[in-house]
């Protein structure tokens, strides 16, 4: 046979081994789904884990490539398991004829020239190449299916296999599993004598396992450390500090950060690694204050909260509540609906400031006032008197919240909310224009109240807040103007602290933090919402089940940590930035137009007094003396009258200016009328 014809058999035996390579590779691939189904993962913003979760099969089993363990353990992995795993393509041709000449020599497999492919091949089908099995048909088809790993995947993801499906005892698999577990870290840095250990426990993972055989795991990680030493991988020094190392005998628990935000997103994506926007060490810090406030409360009641950086609109820590494992532990109260009492009041007074029919100097009576049926008192059952819209905010007023919502338009209010990715939710049988929603008959979450409150802070544009960071970050809608924003945030700014804050460090206590509290019906809900320029911190106080806590208002009992919360935030700019272009200024309410002087009910109630004069839109001619006779018909009990807000002592009014006036007159009942009327000077 010529060169030619000899050269001619062999390229078309090489193509028909390739051929029939290729055939075998297409009807028999590899069976990744072991590979495939990890622990679902929450990390955090910058992929540090938030928490884990077991796969079905009841494993831990967290994905790992090369880049997220230690070179060191890499180094002794290759050194003890497989020193050419880099240059062969599988199957190692100088261990195989070795591990031959041993089988022809003894009779027996001696050693099994097992490579890493060949394990990564045999951890993707553990039952057809069982854990220990030698027999001479294993090994050819445990080093078919190497070579096929490595043909169809390349070397990465080969290793990335074994790192993340070697056994590392019990139900832990993996090689970063078994660093969480037993060394409470990741292993993208490790000892020696750690990075020794976890190369051996494979060899024998129930055998080896730390938290049950620690001595039998020691002499397995020594015979690492003694071959790292061998191959110049640890000098001598780190081989007897390493050998001095003591065995970790328990197993930790695994990381279980944000583990009401980590349980609800897991739900949405299993199996996969899913990114938040939580910041790991606010997380730690808030859920640390949130557990050391909660010691305080005698009765245990929960503490829910939430931080968003307004910057971006990102969730950096989210608190479900405490004692995850206990009795409703795991119902996550950042989401859970519940009363805001007074809370929503802010963005009730900024829908007014954007139509400019309010201003902060705006003067309101706060007098018992009758809405159909509903007689709203304040949370004290006293009333104020007259008073300006910047304090009736201040101090959580009722009834003018009510008149501020009837002249918003509750359906207007609620159309706005949702705007803002608000779901509001009505009690059974309430109309959707209910003003019962300035005190809180509609419900929200704190991660909702936390939404809007960054808006306010981001000048009237609004969006849902984000956790999520492979989701698209929700558009914005602007719902207000910023000079409404600015005069919300501006009252706010300025309302007094609770008791027992003028102790506060001057760094918290020059921040300028604006805020409010909210205290639902029967004390079931405590709420403080607080926000800066940079940060919006809501905090919920009370129990799962809707208890009833006598006496702890929002102010005592949920703003304080609210504010508590600034000081674990990160520092920023504490000058007041400069107020809108077309914020008006005004010292009182004679400064401000007529439309925007007084806060008085839209309509009279039916059954109230009516004016009988001055009549409605009436010009009325008077001296420098004169006076204006008041008079009404119907209503109940004592009349009281006002102008522009301003009670009168009696039925005279005395006019000191000219223009247009707001004259009203309550009944003791609340029930209210009110005309317009022009002051001219007789000639």
């Amino acid at each position: 046979m010529n060169l030619r014809r000899l050269l001619s058999v062999a390229a078309l035996a090489a193509t028909g081994l390739a051929a029939t390579a290729l055939a075998l590779d297409r009807i028999f691939p590899p069976d990744l789904s072991r590979y495939r189904e990890r622990s679902t993962e929450v990390v955090d913003a910058n992929g540090r884990l938030l928490r884990a979760f077991t796969t079905q099969d009841g494993k831990w089993r967290l994905g790992a490539h090369a880049e997220d363990v230690d070179p060191a353990y890499l180094a002794l992995l290759k050194a003890y398991e497989d020193s050419r795993f880099d240059s062969h393509m599988g199957v190692d041709p100088l261990a195989a004829v070795r591990a031959a000449g041993q089988w022809i020599g003894r009779g027996r497999i001696v050693s099994g020239a097992s490579t890493l492919s060949m394990q990564a091949a045999r951890l993707l089908e553990p039952q057809r190449f069982q854990w220990g099995s030698r027999s001479l048909a294993t090994k050819l088809l445990q080093s078919a299916r190497a070579l096929q790993l490595e043909w169809r995947y390349g070397k990465r993801e080969v290793l990335a296999i074994y790192l993340t499906l070697a056994p590392m005892g019990g139900n832990l698999e993996g090689v970063r599993a078994a660093s969480l577990a037993y060394f409470g870290k990741e292993p993208t840095h490790l000892s020696p004598a750690e990075a020794a250990l976890l190369v051996a426990i494979p060899q024998s993972p129930e055998r080896r396992r730390p938290d049950r055989r620690p001595h039998s795991a020691q002499i397995g990680r020594d015979r690492v450390l003694e071959r790292g030493l061998e191959h110049g991988l640890i000098d001598k020094a780190q081989y007897t500090l390493a050998l001095g190392r003591t065995i970790p005998d328990r197993r930790l628990a695994m990381p279980m950060h944000a583990p009401h935000l980590s349980t609800w997103l897991a739900g949405q994506s299993p199996g996969a690694v899913v990114p938040t926007t939580i910041r790991l060490e606010l997380q730690d810090a808030l859920t640390s204050l949130a557990v050391d406030e909660r010691s305080q409360f005698a009765d245990r009641a929960q503490v829910a909260m939430v931080a968003i950086d307004n910057r971006t609109g990102d969730v950096v820590a989210w608190v479900g509540g405490g004692d995850f494992f206990g009795r409703a532990g795991q119902v996550d109260l950042v989401r859970a609906h519940r009363s805001p009492g007074s809370a929503l009041k802010p963005m009730i007074y900024a829908l007014a400031f954007d139509d400019r029919t309010l201003h902060p100097e705006s003067l309101v009576e706060d007098v018992p006032v009758r809405f159909k049926e509903w007689l709203p008192r304040n949370f004290d059952r006293g009333h104020q008197g007259a008073t300006i819209v910047r304090r009736a905010l201040q101090q959580s007023l009722n009834v003018p919240a009510v008149l501020a919502l009837e002249k918003v338009g509750a359906q207007r209010f609620l159309t706005t909310l949702r705007a803002a990715g608000v779901a509001p939710g009505l009690p059974p049988g309430d109309r959707a224009d209910s003003l019962g929603m300035a005190l809180g008959s509609a419900t929200v979450s704190p991660l909702e109240l936390a939404g809007l409150y960054s808006g306010l802070a981001n000048g009237g544009a609004f969006a849902p807040p984000r956790v999520r960071r492979d989701l698209p970050r929700p558009a914005s809608a602007r719902l207000v103007g910023p000079a409404a924003a600015w005069y919300v945030t501006d009252i706010l700014t300025d309302a007094p602290l609770p008791e027992g804050f003028a102790s506060l460090p001057p760094a918290l206590r020059e921040r300028r933090i604006a805020y409010k509290t909210g205290t639902s019906a029967g004390f079931r809900d405590a709420w403080g919402a607080a926000y800066s320029a940079n940060w919006t911190v809501v905090v919920w106080v009370g129990h799962a089940d809707g208890s009833s806590r006598p006496g702890q208002l929002g102010r005592l009992a949920a703003l304080p940590i609210a504010l508590k919360a600034f000081g674990r935030l990160p520092a920023e700019d504490n000058r007041a930035p400069p107020p809108p272009a077309d914020v008006l200024r005004a010292a009182s309410s004679r400064d401000l137009p007529l439309r925007m002087r007084l806060l008085a009910p839209v309509a009279q109630t039916n059954g109230g007094p009516r004016i009988a004069y001055p009549a409605a839109d009436s010009r009325i001619e008077l001296g420098p003396r004169d006076a204006v006779p008041l008079s009404a018909n119907g209503g109940s009990g004592t009349l009281r009258w006002l102008v522009d807000g301003r009670p009168l002592d009696g039925a005279q009014w005395r006019p000191d200016a000219v223009g247009e006036a707001r004259v009203a007159v309550v009944d003791d009942q609340g029930r209210s009328s009110a005309v317009t009327v022009r002051i001219v000077r007789r000639p």
